[in-house]
Formats: structure tokens, C-alpha cells, sequence
């Protein structure tokens, strides 16, 4: 019976034009699909061995000529080049937690390839002592916990799209008031609606589709290098907006479009969250990423428009031309990536003149730890003068702040900030980084925004974070950091982070003039457990 079904199952492959093995018309033999011609020899020699064992023979040969042919990996078309400069890289969208269910691995969703899900849970432990961001210098171990869901829809209803995200942030067992960092109830960041064409602008030159893509509603994002446009990820709260964005071309393309009109979204800790109606932030950003081998190129534009008049606030209208640049240089291991902005516009009844510029250049070793070594260096103007009409305070936007300090004190205004890094990978799941900061105010007769619940929601400016004569100096003081993050499992990653800040003159003077003394450090140290679903 088994040689009956291997002669039917020979037979039903030798019929096929794709079969594994055809009959020769000419000899009436059988043979594989590219059988050589010490095959054939082969093949002859042994005639006086059974039909099932010269079949059999037969079947094993071409399988493991298949199974021995080298495998060709297809190579990606993408012109799309990440940077490699430290903690720049935007969360992907949908973030990464997400994933499509066809692709969770789970038999019963194999065929749904059109709905994406995520769910992840962050717990992270914190322990700060002399925390310079606060008036009251007592020891504080906060329990922060953030709680996010996603769904998202795509292609079944095409060009009809669209995705909800939710998030719930809150803080226990800590000393200070609440604020708008650390709580956030029962909060939808995003929940828009999308027109996507997938082939709307035809193709780029390698065949890859350019589409347009129009979304409505509240959105989460981040751009660029993060520093003016960031969901924040660090921070336990998210920035959102409310309004339009539209997008010509994809990620992959050699050149890519960005334009959005949003109204920012004010977190409120307990109730649904408010679009702030007099502001609009716009803006455009273009990708040119033909030459990504070398550079990749972002010139773009943010403008902020504030309406006082029905608030009791002051008019703003903020424009930000600037150009980003990052690459490789060749194969010399160095990599760079730089970040030119200037502000101009109005400030209430002051002009508006600002700039920033950033700079980091990196070398990576030929080692298997992947070693990572980085010089940077970044700069944001600071008002100069109190009473001279003009306002020269770098405007950051929405940015993400965390890259300029591990402690989270420094902003993207007013400061001058070297830094060098190291960043290894001992392990595919283990990534270890540290760094060495320094920190001055660019102009010393500006705030340090940070110092002495300078920017905490909860409380008033108390005004000791500037000395407009300029006598408290201009050194903020310097840190060393060192983090490390483990993927304990699939679904489970791991961060423990330390910090360790050294005042400068010009922190211990103004915690001096506004608290009678001034501790000399502060140290900040962490662990966080992220849990996903999928």
C-alpha cells in the first residue's frame, strides 16, 4: 500500500509544470528539475534498483537540493536611514507596543490584517533626593504608573482609516501636590479619523507607492529629533493636539511631507482634557532622503500663534524657519547630525528674536558590543535684557526634554550644554549607555526654568529661578548618568537609571536667596517595568 500511494503521489507531481520531478518526452525517464548530467550517470547505474527505491531516491535528492540552496534575503528598497545620535529616534506610528494581530502569532488571528492592537503597562520607582526642580528639599520615592491601549483600523476600509489610543497616569506614595506631569485619569491622547491613498502620488524611483495620507482629530506624535515636537515618553503624561495633519509620501520614500495645524491640548488631572482654543501650532516638515547614504535632510517650519484677547494672555506669533541634517561619513565609523533654528516674531508687546543650534558627532567601534562614543553639543538663546523690547528666550515648543539630562532639570532654552556619551550592547536584550554633562545658562540674566518649581503647574513661579542683574553667574553645574535597560522576556523590558548632579554657582546662589541654603548635589535614581500584551 505504501509503494502504491508514492507511485500516485510521483505521478500526480510529474503532471505538474511545477512538479519536482517530469518525464523526458524523448526518454520516457524521470528526473529532477535541473538535473546535471553526473545526476543522469548516476540515475543509469542504478536501473536495476527497485521503482520504489529509485523513486524514493529520487524525491530525497530534489528536496535536498532545495533544502540546501542558499536562502536570499530580500533587501529592503526603504531610502529611510535612522539617526544614530543619542535618544533622537521618534516612537513609530503606531507606537511600538502596537502590533497588527495577524502578525501576534496567534493561530485564530492569522487573517486579520487589518486591525492593530496594543496594551502595555509602565511601573517605575523613583528616588530623589535634593530634587533642585522643588522649593521643599525633602526625600521623595514616587510610585508612577501609566496604562496605555490601542486600536487601530486600516485597509479593509480603505481609503477609511482611523485609531483610539487611551492612557491613565498616576502617582502614589509621593511628597508633592499633583500636577500635570505625573496625573492624567482616564485620558483618550488619541482618536482620529484618516483618509489614506495609498498610491496617490505615484511612485518613487524604486517602485515604491507614494500616498497621501489626511488625519482629523486628537493626535500623539513625535518628529524629528523630539526636541520641539515629542509625545514625551519619559514623562508619565503625554502631549497631545487637536486639529489636521497631512502627510505626502511615507517614511520609506526618497522624499517625504509633513504639514499639520493643531491646537495643543491642556491635561487636566481628573477631567477630560481641553484643546487650549486660542493657540495654534503649524507647521511643515520636508525629508529629503535621496542621498540618506550620506545625509538625510529636514528643513522645516513650527509657528505658534497665541490670541490673548479673550484670556487676559498676551499675543504671540512665533515662526521657527530651521534645517536638520544626520548621516554617516562613509566607513569610517563617524556618524553626525546637526539641528540650525532661528525664531523671530512677537511676544506681547516685545519682539521675538531667538536661536538654537545642535551638534553631535559619533564614532562606533568594530567591536560585537556595538561600542558607541559621542561628543554633543547644544545651545538656546536666552532673553538678554529684561526691559530692552526684546525677547530673546528660545521658544521649545512641545519638545521632549529629557535628552538634554537623565534628572529631567534642563529644558531646550537658555542653556549651553556639552556632553559625552558611551553606549554598548553587551547582548541582543541588554543596552547599557552613560554620560558625562555640563550645564551653563546662555545668557546669565535669564531664568534656569526648572529650578525651584519654576515649571511646576501646581504652584506660581516663585521668581527665584532668575537674577536679572546677572550676579548669581551662569554655571548651573554638571552630572554623570548611567542607565540600563534588559529584556527580561518578549513582553517584559526593564530600565534602571542613576544620575548624580553637582550645583553650580548660579543653582546654589538662587536656592541660597530663596531657601537660605544650598545643597551642594542631588541624586536621582530609578527602576521601571514595562509589561505589553502583544
Amino acid at each position: 500500500m505504501k509503494l502504491y500511494w508514492r507511485i500516485m503521489l510521483v505521478s500526480a507531481i510529474s503532471i505538474l509544470p511545477i512538479g519536482v520531478i517530469h518525464a523526458d518526452v524523448n526518454t520516457g525517464k524521470f528526473e529532477a528539475p535541473g538535473m546535471s548530467k553526473e545526476d543522469d550517470r548516476i540515475s543509469r547505474k542504478d536501473e536495476g534498483k527497485t521503482l520504489e527505491s529509485q523513486l524514493t531516491e529520487t524525491i530525497n535528492k530534489a528536496d535536498a537540493k532545495k533544502s540546501s540552496a542558499p536562502k536570499v534575503e530580500k533587501k529592503s528598497t526603504s531610502y529611510f536611514k535612522p539617526s544614530s545620535s543619542y535618544s533622537t529616534q521618534p516612537e513609530s506610528d503606531p507606537p511600538r507596543y502596537v502590533q497588527t494581530l495577524s502578525k501576534t502569532g496567534i493561530e485564530a488571528f492569522k487573517d486579520i490584517y487589518w486591525l492593530d492592537i496594543g496594551l502595555d503597562h509602565r511601573t517605575r520607582y523613583e528616588f530623589r533626593s535634593n530634587d533642585i526642580r522643588r522649593t521643599d528639599m525633602r526625600l521623595d520615592q514616587p510610585f508612577l504608573l501609566r496604562s496605555r491601549a490601542y486600536v487601530g483600523i486600516r485597509e479593509i476600509l480603505d481609503p477609511f482609516r482611523g485609531a483610539v489610543e487611551f492612557q491613565d497616569s498616576r502617582r502614589y506614595n509621593g511628597n508633592f501636590p499633583h500636577d500635570d506631569r505625573d496625573f492624567n485619569d482616564y485620558e483618550l491622547i488619541q482618536a482620529y479619523g484618516e483618509l489614506y491613498f495609498k498610491s496617490a502620488l505615484g511612485e518613487d524611483d524604486r517602485k515604491q507607492q507614494r500616498p497621501i495620507r489626511f488625519r482629523v482629530g486628537r493626535m500623539a506624535y513625535e518628529a524629528l529629533d523630539r526636541r520641539l515636537i515629542g509625545r514625551n515618553e519619559w514623562r508619565n503624561t503625554t502631549n497631545t493636539f487637536e486639529g489636521f495633519r497631512l502627510n505626502l509620501g511615507q517614511e520609506a520614500n526618497d522624499w517625504e511631507v509633513d504639514l499639520w495645524a493643531y491646537q495643543p491640548v491642556k491635561r487636566l488631572l481628573t477631567e477630560f482634557d481641553e484643546r487650549i482654543e486660542n493657540q495654534w501650532f503649524y507647521g511643515a516638515i520636508g525629508h529629503w532622503r535621496k542621498w540618506s547614504d550620506i545625509i538625510t535632510l529636514q528643513p522645516y517650519y513650527m509657528g505658534l500663534m497665541q490670541d490673548g484677547s479673550k484670556t487676559g494672555q498676551i499675543d504671540r506669533h512665533i515662526h521657527a524657519p530651521a534645517v536638520r541634517g544626520y548621516g554617516k561619513i562613509g566607513n569610517t565609523g563617524l556618524d553626525f547630525d546637526f539641528n540650525l533654528i532661528y525664531q523671530f516674531g512677537r511676544n506681547g508687546t516685545e519682539e521675538h528674536e531667538a536661536h538654537a543650534y545642535i551638534t553631535e558627532v559619533g564614532y562606533n567601534l568594530e567591536y560585537s558590543w556595538k561600542p558607541r562614543i559621542s561628543a554633543f553639543y547644544g545651545y538656546a538663546s536666552g532673553d538678554r535684557h529684561p526691559n530692552d523690547g526684546v525677547n530673546n528666550r528660545f521658544e521649545r515648543f512641545f519638545g521632549f526634554a529629557r535628552p538634554w539630562s537623565a534628572d529631567d532639570y534642563i529644558v531646550f532654552e537658555n542653556i549651553k550644554a556639552p556632553k559625552v556619551k558611551l553606549e554598548f550592547q553587551p547582548t541582543a536584550d541588554l543596552r547599557i549607555d552613560g554620560g558625562y554633562s555640563w550645564f551653563w545658562l546662555a545668557s546669565s540674566t535669564d531664568r534656569f526654568n526648572n529650578l525651584l518649581d519654576g515649571n511646576t503647574s501646581a504652584r506660581p513661579n516663585p521668581g527665584f529661578n532668575r537674577d536679572i542683574t546677572g550676579k548669581s553667574g551662569d554655571f548651573i553645574g554638571h552630572s554623570f548618568d548611567v542607565r540600563a535597560r534588559y529584556k527580561i522576556a518578549k513582553h517584559i523590558s526593564t530600565t534602571v537609571g542613576y544620575s548624580h548632579f553637582t550645583s553650580g554657582e548660579f543653582t546654589r546662589n538662587r536656592q541660597i536667596a530663596a531657601l537660605g541654603k544650598g545643597p551642594g548635589s542631588s541624586d536621582f535614581f530609578y527602576v521601571e517595568v514595562v509589561v505589553s500584551a502583544f
